[in-house]
């Protein structure tokens, strides 16, 4: 520990920056951590109880979803179920609009995590310039340097390659981060499409379809001009 913090001294003013990103980097990867872990964890027990119910009462899987509404999947689902006597058009607009909503908030603190990939290596090359510059000022070439003056030109030669290692450890942990985030994003997008595809399915096979086969007004046969004529050719055959 006190090694890490001789080292963090060394490496000069640049060094408060990187820490205040690296704070943050590790406060948003925690925060990212626990929301992927409860919504993998439990996404397909919601979405097994949903569809399930769905099949035998709208008004039960509607309630499942609503209880599950602090996951992602639970509001997704719960948008259409709780709509009244929807169209299949209706129930698929609520599923995408949905959808589109909590992709958002998936991608929270994905451009913080791009700003740090591309800010922290940038402040590591600051801390090089700077530590060379105080390199190259302590150096009295021509005169026979003494040991004070070579002390302090390792020290800036120092500075220089701790900032710079600084810089890319923050860069590539923010990096790793934002990439593993990015991957689970894709196939959330994935997994929403095909649970919302049965769902709309489920409702359309079910429970639109055949009310509109009951409630359907049925029609007699229409005849056409020949057929037409030909009866009342025979009703009148008949009469005489």
């Amino acid at each position: 520990m006190l090694r890490l913090y001789d080292l963090f001294l060394k490496g000069g003013f640049i060094m408060y920056p990187l820490l205040i990103l690296s704070v943050f980097t590790v406060a948003c990867t925690l925060d990212r951590a626990w929301f992927w872990l409860r919504l993998l964890t439990q996404e397909d027990r919601i979405v097994h109880d949903v569809l399930a119910a769905a099949r035998t009462n709208l008004q039960q899987a509607a309630e499942i979803a609503q209880f599950a509404n602090y996951l992602p999947i639970g509001r997704f689902l719960f948008a259409p179920l709780s709509l009244k006597k929807a169209t299949p058009e209706t129930f698929r607009l609520a599923l995408e609009a949905a959808g589109d909503k909590e992709f958002v908030k998936m991608r929270k603190g994905d451009k913080f995590l791009e700003t740090v990939v591309a800010v922290a290596p940038l402040l590591g090359l600051l801390g090089t310039v700077t530590g060379l510059i105080q390199t190259f000022d302590n150096l009295n070439i021509g005169s026979g340097g003494t040991t004070a003056e070579a002390t302090q030109a390792a020290a800036g030669i120092s500075e220089a390659l701790i900032t710079t290692a600084a810089g890319m450890i923050v860069a590539i942990m923010a990096l790793l981060v934002f990439r593993l985030s990015v991957t689970l994003q894709a196939q959330q997008i994935d997994y929403f499409s095909q649970v919302g595809s049965e769902l709309e399915l489920i409702y359309r096979q079910i429970w639109y379809e055949p009310t509109q086969e009951v409630y359907s007004p049925s029609f007699p046969p229409v005849e056409t001009i020949t057929e037409r004529s030909d009866n009342r050719g025979r009703r009148e055959g008949n009469a005489l």
